[in-house]
């Protein structure tokens, strides 16, 4: 089969070692880490125009690499050729193999903060941060709030900005096994240590990334297959997502 997997880049390694090696004729196309941080609608219109471009003349399946990842994917289209979807939260499902083993871990260790290879290299936790508070408006400096809003008000705007970090007690570092020599685990203890957080190496298992990548079959449990016509859309249930027939 000729594949086009459509993939965030913070899989990069594992999909582009999967196409390697799969039995399909794949054709890759990775989109960048910041979709995660524009607004849903953005992300959405992103993928769908990479699925758009896609020749029903050559390609005839897609697979996208993605999770419902803040429904970035939902209303997403599969106009002329057919599309496979993992069933998956986000991405992090895709490195524990399984929605359900992710969701196991997730539920009993709260206050958990995931690290990988793709969350690793393809932007600094530091870097993304400044990112998301640069575009609302919040990347300036106490003296800068200060001399704007008065001084209660800027050590109220600084605490809300780190904020975040307190709802968190442990980095998880998921481990695969084509990237362990690139030492980024070792970053991530590091890291853990000087937030004062619990750290865990985690062995990740890229089983479900080579289902998407080896189909077809696609187990319907772990994958959802769109129609050409057919529309994407969470479910807030178990499978997560689903089909619809447009109207």
């Amino acid at each position: 089969m000729r594949l086009k997997v459509i993939a965030c880049e913070i899989v990069f390694r594992e999909v582009a070692y999967l196409a390697a090696k799969s039995k399909n004729i794949v054709d890759l196309a990775f989109m960048p880490k910041g979709l995660h941080d524009i607004e849903t609608e953005r992300m959405q219109e992103r993928i769908q125009a990479e699925i758009d471009k896609t020749d029903p003349r050559i390609v005839e399946t897609i697979a996208l690499a993605y999770g419902l990842c803040n429904n970035g994917i939902v209303t997403l289209e599969a106009r002329e050729i057919p599309m496979v979807v993992p069933r998956a939260h986000d991405c992090i499902t895709f490195f524990f193999g399984s929605k359900k083993y992710y969701m196991d871990y997730f539920t009993s260790h709260p206050g958990t903060y995931f690290r990988t290879t793709g969350w690793s290299e393809r932007k600094s936790a530091a870097e993304m941060e400044g990112k998301i508070m640069s575009q609302l408006g919040l990347d300036r400096t106490f003296e800068e709030y200060k001399e704007k809003y008065g001084e209660d008000a800027a050590r109220y705007i600084m605490e809300v900005m780190g904020s975040w970090k307190k709802h968190y007690s442990r980095l998880c570092y998921i481990a695969m096994d084509i990237a362990e020599h690139l030492g980024y685990d070792e970053k991530a203890r590091e890291d853990a240590r000087e937030k004062g957080w619990q750290f865990e190496h985690h062995e990740g298992d890229i089983g479900l990334l080579e289902r998407l990548l080896d189909g077809p079959p696609w187990d319907g449990e772990d994958f959802l297959i769109l129609r050409p016509g057919q529309t994407l859309v969470a479910t807030n249930k178990d499978d997560i997502i689903a089909a619809r027939d447009k109207e």
